[in-house]
């Protein structure tokens, strides 16, 4: 009956006679693994095709839901991530294996005539798949890809005479939003996909034309495409599988960032197969690097057939095939030395993986809002408390050794930094005179030559000084910090007469309660101690350092946040519970 099937089916399709033209076309010289690189591209881009139509199944181009779609597939569907790291390092390997089959037709000479038209198109189909990975880049909406995109559209501006118009064009006005993403979408999903497929079939139709180009003498007897060939050709597209799943589930699938927004900037890079461009453009100007260069390129490949139909043709042909990738190479090399050596960049890399996780985090217990994942940064404490601090006390305070958001601060620090502050290590070493007067506290103040320095700190005895950090622990337990445990009653009230000093274990003159009220009786000539570095306390004090009950008219630069309007009562809250979040990383 299956007979009967497959005769009736072949007698209207002639599907018999196709399937084997296909399976014992001639291979001159025998099977050879160079020649599974084309196999191996069409295999990539069929998986892409399929992946990408599941893909498409839960994505929704808008700028307030493609980030949302994306992070649902992620996060929230059965194997979700594992479709998106296929697609997403799939693409990956089609680059790897476009380079390594136009080397091989360059090397053996398959671009010569009478091959020119299916050399050509062979580029144009590598031109497409690198406009594949440049509108794919931007769809996930997060801010890598964002600002990525909106570098290397700004690029299409140095086309003379239509650059500026050409852009407005792609991004669809003149800011990127909507219509730059449901754009790029398009092209990603429909236009560029149709493009390859025709370039792909016009290409296997050439190449079944001429057959394939064997240099003389041939290494081995021909043979048939089944299943020498074939046999190959499955073992080397297993092995581009295999690479692929193996970094999909190394790294949990495809990367994506926090949701894009505008009003953050980030230092956007290519990806890894760009980066040479990128770093290019440091050296040249921005027209010679988007214009000449590539024209100059575009033409030699349309000439690169004409010019080898020489020996020595063929070897210039060759040899700048080599030095294009060896310099691209080079350049790809630099721009990554560069960018590790740079402090800021890392930085800012480590500020977005924070936002992601923290982003994650955040959607993954409340939910998503309608207007957008990237709401939920903008109103979320932890997120808000680093930008406060960055942006209103990293220029004299540090946090961490840092500016609050992980970023190196240039100039030296002129107070103290406030990572772990109220804490019972951090009071211990603000009681210690040499920390003290050191950059980490008031060394850039005019409090490391006032009273507290010169006549308590460095006056301490041995015998005075091991009891400071119980003076810590009490002045902790008043901060109430969220990571350290309380003092139990009858502990505080023993700590409370030492602090006292009712058993006058401190000399004349160098006790705690001289100069520092502790219990709310408006006593003392330096700041109230009562709930130090509580969120209160806290609060109060960014408001008006200038207050009776701080540092009065001995205040030393430090603004007055709340008296002088500079940051909103809500704000001032947010920064205090920042700063009393976690603890220091000493």
């Amino acid at each position: 009956m299956i007979k009967g099937v497959m005769d009736w089916i072949d007698d209207r399709s002639g599907v018999r006679a196709l399937i084997h033209e296909a399976l014992y076309e001639k291979v001159p010289g025998g099977a050879r693994w160079r020649y599974v690189w084309g196999s191996c591209l069409t295999f990539v881009f069929f998986t892409q095709v399929v992946t990408g139509t599941l893909l498409w199944m839960f994505y929704s181009p808008s700028a307030q839901t493609a980030w949302e779609s994306v992070y649902y597939l992620q996060y929230h569907v059965a194997g979700g991530w594992f479709l998106r790291g296929v697609h997403h390092y799939m693409a990956q390997a089609m680059i790897v294996l476009l380079v390594l089959h136009l080397m091989q037709v360059v090397i053996d000479g398959a671009y010569k005539a009478p091959r020119e038209l299916n050399f050509w198109f062979g580029i144009l189909m590598m031109g497409v798949t690198l406009a594949l990975s440049l509108t794919g880049y931007l769809l996930p909406w997060d801010q890598k890809g964002y600002w990525a995109t909106a570098v290397a559209t700004n690029l299409m501006a140095e086309v003379p005479l239509i650059g500026p118009a050409l852009q407005k064009i792609v991004v669809g006005g003149v800011e990127y939003g909507h219509h730059t993403l449901t754009r790029f979408f398009a092209l990603h999903a429909g236009v560029l996909p149709a493009s390859l497929v025709a370039l792909v079939v016009a290409h296997i139709y050439l190449f079944r034309k001429h057959g394939i180009h064997v240099k003389e003498p041939r290494p081995k007897r021909d043979s048939y495409f089944w299943p020498d060939q074939i046999l190959k050709d499955a073992i080397a597209c297993l092995a581009v599988l295999l690479a692929v799943v193996v970094l999909t589930i190394y790294f949990h699938g495809a990367p994506l960032g926090p949701p894009a927004d505008p009003s953050n900037e980030f230092p956007a890079r290519p990806e890894w197969y760009f980066l040479f461009l990128f770093q290019l453009l440091k050296y040249v100007p921005a027209f010679w690097g988007a214009v000449i260069i590539p024209a100059f390129l575009a033409l030699w490949m349309f000439l690169q057939p004409f010019i080898g139909s020489s020996k020595r043709g063929h070897q210039f042909n060759v040899g700048f095939w080599w030095a294009l990738i060896a310099g691209s190479v080079a350049l790809t090399g630099m721009a990554l030395s560069e960018d590790r050596a740079n402090l800021k960049h890392g930085a800012a890399l480590e500020e977005a993986n924070w936002q992601a996780e923290r982003v994650i985090e955040i959607a993954n217990a409340e939910g998503i809002p309608p207007t957008g994942a990237v709401a939920l940064l903008r109103q979320d404490h932890q997120n808000l408390g680093r930008r406060l601090f960055a942006s209103h006390c990293s220029s004299c305070h540090l946090y961490n050794g840092h500016d609050g958001r992980g970023f190196p601060v240039e100039d030296s620090p002129s107070a103290a930094d406030l990572a772990g502050f109220g804490s019972v290590e951090w009071i211990t070493r603000l009681l210690d005179y040499d920390h003290y007067v050191s950059d980490k506290y008031f060394g850039g103040t005019k409090f490391k030559d006032g009273t507290m320095a010169r006549k308590v700190l460095a006056k301490y005895t041995e015998e005075e000084k091991a009891l400071l950090p119980d003076i810590a622990r009490l002045l902790a337990d008043g901060a109430k910090l969220p990571y350290e445990e309380p003092l139990e009653e009858e502990r505080r009230e023993e700590l409370l007469s030492l602090y006292y000093n009712d058993d006058l274990d401190f000399e004349d003159g160098r006790s705690c309660i001289e100069c520092h009220d502790i219990d709310s009786e408006d006593e003392g000539s330096a700041p109230d101690l009562t709930g130090y570095a509580s969120r209160e306390w806290l609060i109060e004090f960014i408001g008006n350092p200038e207050d009776d009950r701080f540092y009065g008219k001995k205040n030393d630069r430090m603004p007055c946040y709340a008296r002088d309007g500079k940051l909103k009562p809500e704000e001032i809250a947010i920064l205090a519970d920042w700063i009393r979040s976690t603890p220091a990383e000493f």
